[in-house]
């Protein structure tokens, strides 16, 4: 073992006083500092001493260089793992909580060795959700390996081989003559000539904190990882260990919801059934988030699925943007779909499909064993997948708005895009839509449709609750992001801010959101009660899409619409495009006073679900999927289209009276349904493989919703208390 050692280094007492901000006098339980310093770890463990301690290590990083580390030991009990697993994460926990409140710093990520995370298993799980730090996994060895790996450097031989060996062998175990140290006569009977050269816990800690280190990239968020024919190798291929402890998962949704994914679960691990989702692209927009999750989660249950993305095109995702917003009838009337589009949309589809298609790919016989094909990018691959395995179940999943007004308009650039998408969807057994009137075109067959909203996770970047020091330093990276594009600052925590978080684009409603905004702003100012100089921000913000090239466009016409025609407000509007890291819009959120979603058009838009979760209730428009989320006059409010002088009473309502926002503010954050969580959207994905491929089972649920059809095939009908979207009055076909 290595010698017991503290942490040394000193914080320095100026700098915390620089860097300390004073709230408000309004607002005095708000600390914080005006940024915080990005560090990284690495933590090992080993038993020492017969059994009866455990040595616990932890170097830090600044992404550069060792700054500081620490060795101590804890009493080990080998009989009470469960007492002994507790301690080990309590003294983990507590020594990283302190070193970054003593020297002002933020862990991003840690390396945790695999010989530390048997002895405490649910210690990833606690770094993520109490700390928010990334935890990443190593096997990182008692002893020293000889690395195989960088085979273009001089003078490095194989130590077993002794020649040059190809990446990714599994590295040898470097050993050493005791002959070179000592004499060899004086050596037991029973000890070989060679033997392995120790590397103590601290050395195994400072060995995960640089590898760490490699998994993060620009912007220090974690780098996406593609795998082998372009597979989304989702945290990092299983090496990121968000959630451990399933329990975490079972804690987010009624036991109703829990009992019937188990029942599923269990019959898709007996029968080893395989599934498999193809969406467009791996990060960026609901699709991508709601994908992560759900591997995430299959992953932890041991389900078998997987996820596929094709080579990103940058011609191809200009005319799917198109697509999509022809779709929406929000794109221009004369943007048509050219046969030049077609023909490059259908040769890229192509030229991915074939990868999948061949000997060993994920559609080809062997392969997966339910398809599931994501939103109008991909239909594509359907009859394609239909010619190599006739046999195959194949769902398609419509996330977004598709205009059954204006689809069966002759000649409408609506009618143009839509017949020639359907002309590869028509081929699946199923096709699913957002619960929301007039999505689905009357061409879809009535037995064929299915409906599910979109999902969101609880316990991810996005949902999970940030700790006031945590939450302290996104917002500080917010203020550094503001500063860099000399954008307005977001005078938080002096001032109150209102949110509306959403991609840059069309449907959105942006405009709608600074009109509101304006007219608030002329209500709070006829309010003796109120200073205008201490009335709330507007901030407009969102991440942005691999494939959605529109977003700096509507971006400018947002500024120049702010500058030109509410330039008196202009100083207290923030309008960000945001890099794309969850936990910033997570803190971004949850430090607003509520939020908007004034779309003028929409699909489901969980955005709204994440708020009310967060207890931030929600003024938003009748559009879409949002009214189902928001109960009208608890949750938030409804508004029609357009309707900004509403949304402005609303605004200046929530705003002055405390008893009604705080009333709105528990509601909305205690009703929202298992529906639009990853684990009752699990539900519905596992329901379909279990009844296709199971049971044999091709289903006719004429408009039926997922997850009632799966709660009463687990027998777990949903209980009267129990929080569901509504039901009624909905006719999705148009």
């Amino acid at each position: 073992m290595a010698p017991p050692h503290q942490f040394t280094s000193k914080p320095s007492d100026a700098v915390r006083r620089r860097l300390s901000s004073v709230a408000s006098s309004k607002r005095p339980n708000v600390v914080g500092y005006a940024s915080l310093t990005p560090m990284w770890a690495g933590i090992a463990g080993a038993v020492i001493n017969n059994q009866t301690e455990f040595e616990v290590a932890i170097s830090i990083h600044d992404s550069v260089y060792n700054t500081d580390f620490a060795s101590s030991t804890v009493k080990y009990d080998p009989n009470n793992p469960e007492s002994q697993a507790s301690i080990i994460e309590e003294h983990v926990l507590r020594a990283l909580r302190t070193f970054a409140n003593e020297h002002l710093c933020k862990f991003l990520g840690a390396g945790v060795t695999l010989s530390l995370l048997r002895e405490a298993p649910n210690l990833c799980t606690r770094l993520w959700l109490e700390l928010d730090i990334v935890p990443i996994v190593f096997n990182i060895k008692p002893f020293h390996t000889d690395s195989l790996t960088r085979p273009n450097i001089k003078h490095r031989i194989s130590s077993t081989t002794g020649s040059y060996v190809p990446s990714g062998t599994e590295t040898p175990t470097v050993y050493y003559d005791p002959a070179q140290l000592q004499d060899s006569t004086k050596l037991g009977a029973s000890v070989g000539n060679k033997l392995p050269i120790p590397r103590t816990v601290d050395e195994q800690a400072d060995s995960a904190a640089r590898k760490c280190i490699m998994y993060f990239g620009p912007g220090n968020n974690p780098r996406l990882s593609i795998g082998p024919r372009n597979q989304v190798a989702v945290d990092a291929g299983g090496k990121i260990h968000l959630i451990d402890d399933i329990d975490e998962y079972r804690k987010t949704v009624h036991e109703t919801t829990w009992r019937a994914v188990n029942k599923l679960g269990d019959e898709l691990r007996e029968k080893k059934i395989k599934m498999g989702f193809f969406s467009s692209t791996p990060q960026g927009g609901g699709v991508a988030l709601m994908r992560h999750a759900l591997i995430r989660f299959f992953n932890l249950l041991d389900v078998d699925c997987a996820w596929y993305v094709p080579n990103p095109s940058p011609s191809v995702f200009r005319t799917t943007k198109n697509n999509h917003n022809i779709l929406q009838g929000v794109a221009d009337p004369n943007l048509r779909l050219t046969k030049e589009a077609k023909d490059n949309f259908d040769a890229w589809i192509l030229k991915n499909g074939l990868r999948w298609t061949a000997e060993g790919g994920p559609l080809a016989p062997g392969g997966v064993d339910i398809v599931f094909v994501d939103d109008p990018q991909m239909p594509g691959l359907i009859p394609l997948i239909r010619k190599v395995r006739p046999d195959v179940p194949i769902i398609y999943r419509s996330h977004i708005e598709i205009r059954s007004d204006l689809v069966h308009i002759a000649g409408s650039p609506q009618e143009e895009v839509w017949k020639y998408l359907w002309n590869n969807i028509q081929h699946a057994d199923l096709f699913i839509s957002h619960p929301v009137n007039k999505f689905v075109p009357s061409d879809v067959p009535p037995e064929k449709l299915t409906l599910l909203g979109a999902a969101t996770d609880w316990l991810d970047g996005l949902n999970k609750e940030l700790s006031p020091w945590d939450s302290q330093y996104y917002m500080g990276e917010f203020r550094s992001l503001c500063a860099k594009e000399k954008m307005n600052d977001l005078k938080w925590p002096e001032r109150d801010y209102i949110v509306q978080i959403a991609r840059f684009d069309p449907s959105k409603g942006i405009p709608n959101v600074i009109d509101s905004y304006a007219k608030f702003r002329k209500l709070l100012a006829a309010d003796p009660d109120f200073d205008d100089d201490d009335a709330p921000q507007m901030l407009i913000c969102g991440h942005g899409a691999v494939d959605d090239p529109d977003a700096s466009i509507i971006y400018d016409q947002v500024i120049n619409l702010i500058h030109s025609n509410y330039a008196e407000y202009a100083k207290d509007f923030v309008v960000m495009r945001c890099p794309p890291s969850d936990q910033l819009l997570n803190a971004l959120m949850a430090n607003s006073k509520f939020a908007l979603q004034l779309s003028t058009r929409e699909g489901f838009e969980v955005k709204v679900s994440e708020a009310l979760h967060a207890g931030k209730p929600v003024i938003a428009s009748r559009t879409g999927g949002i009214p189902l989320q928001i109960v009208d006059g608890k949750s938030g409010y409804l508004c029609d289209v357009g309707d900004n002088e509403g949304v402005a009473k609303h605004m200046y309502d929530l705003y002055t009276d405390d008893q009604l926002f705080n009333e709105m503010s528990e509601y909305a954050r205690t009703h929202v349904s298992d529906e639009v969580s990853t684990v009752g959207n699990a539900l519905a994905w596992m329901y379909l493989a279990v009844m296709y491929v199971s049971r044999g089972v091709k289903l006719q649920p004429k408009g039926a919703w997922l997850n009632d059809l799966a709660r009463n095939e687990t027998g777990e009908p949903y209980q009267p208390d129990e929080p569901r979207l509504p039901r009624g009055g909905l006719n999705v076909q148009g």
